[in-house]
């Protein structure tokens, strides 16, 4: 292996990110080095690059959804091996000893830290990971294939599991994450209704394609009351929206790591046993049981590749919503 490479580095918040090369250095004690397939691009690593993230650690290399293969392992290290093709999510270590880790809540851990906020991440030719927090990827899948899968598909998961299993569910946003979600849902019989950005017929025809029985204007009604919605745009705008189109006991699941304010709203939009909640983070189980069904959906990802020295363009691509799918860093 070489004893350099190449990485794509945040210095400080609201500035591009930098093309440096970095000293390869052994794998710690429970760590794993990984040579980097594939690294999708989130609307996160925007919220790092922004700025609103304000406990992310400077500098830093961005990126959590990282497909490679294991190349050396630190001692402790058991149960992954040397040539494994393995994946790391946006959840990147949990204390193990604290209130919430106990009660099978480590996605709450206070301690928590997050892989490209807090641990350098995939937007470079090497990653290391805290073995705990690394899955193998199922064979069916390529690394850009996969890539998505480890936030846009998890989260997109965990997100679904809480809005629960209702007939007629509204996706608001129809990024990564939906289309993803959209397949799950459709797998459980769930009809969606999809509501995009006022105005963007691209996002409408997609999540048509993707199998939506409907899609519109996040500013519009669906034909039908909802029985739950999940919001991935980061729009705190769309939380009374969302609260509106569901029926008295519905579910409103806000599916983003940050959101803009959320206006003030009546009462009676929340009353009726209405449920709001938010998603956050992810836990290993989470992982083990998405990417255990994925492949029998079989979830099938739209991405965009990028070269690793292209990240800045990627980031801005999906800041303006460019393309559909999922973009993807191939270093």
């Amino acid at each position: 292996m070489n004893q350099n490479y190449r990485a794509m580095r945040l210095e400080k918040p609201g500035t591009s990110l930098t093309n440096i090369e970095m000293r390869l250095r052994p794998p710690r004690e429970n760590e794993v080095c990984i040579r980097v397939g594939a690294c999708a691009v989130c609307r996160t690593d925007l919220h790092v690059v922004d700025g609103d993230l304000p406990d992310t650690i400077h500098p830093i290399i961005p990126g959590h959804e990282i497909v490679g293969t294991v190349q050396a392992v630190g001692s402790g290290v058991n149960a992954i091996f040397e040539g494994e093709r393995v994946g790391v999510p946006w959840l990147g270590w949990t204390c193990g000893g604290c209130d919430a880790c106990k009660r099978g809540q480590e996605n709450l851990c206070p301690k928590a830290r997050f892989t490209g906020c807090h641990i350098d991440g995939g937007f470079s030719e090497i990653a290391f990971a805290d073995a705990r927090y690394v899955f193998p990827i199922p064979k069916s899948y390529s690394d850009t294939e996969a890539a998505p899968l480890m936030c846009a598909g998890l989260i997109g998961w965990r997100a679904l599991k809480m809005a629960g299993k209702g007939k007629r569910l509204g996706l608001y946003g129809f990024g990564a994450a939906a289309h993803i979600a959209i397949q799950a849902a459709r797998h459980r019989n769930q009809d969606v209704y999809a509501f995009v950005r006022p105005g963007d017929a691209q996002a409408g025809d997609f999540a048509r394609r993707m199998g939506a029985v409907w899609a519109g204007d996040s500013d519009r009604r669906a034909p039908e009351d909802l029985d739950a919605a999940i919001i991935f745009a980061p729009v705190g705008a769309l939380v009374p929206e969302a609260l509106s189109a569901v029926r008295p006991g519905g579910r409103v699941v806000c599916g983003g790591i940050h959101m803009s304010d959320i206006p003030r709203f009546s009462y009676d939009l929340l009353w009726g046993e209405r449920v709001l909640s938010s998603v956050a983070n992810l836990t290993r189980r989470d992982a083990e049981e998405f990417l255990a069904l994925a492949p029998d959906i079989p979830v099938r990802c739209e991405t965009v590749s990028y070269r690793l020295d292209e990240a800045n363009q990627a980031l801005d691509d999906l800041r303006e919503g460019r393309f559909s799918g999922a973009a993807v860093l191939i270093p």
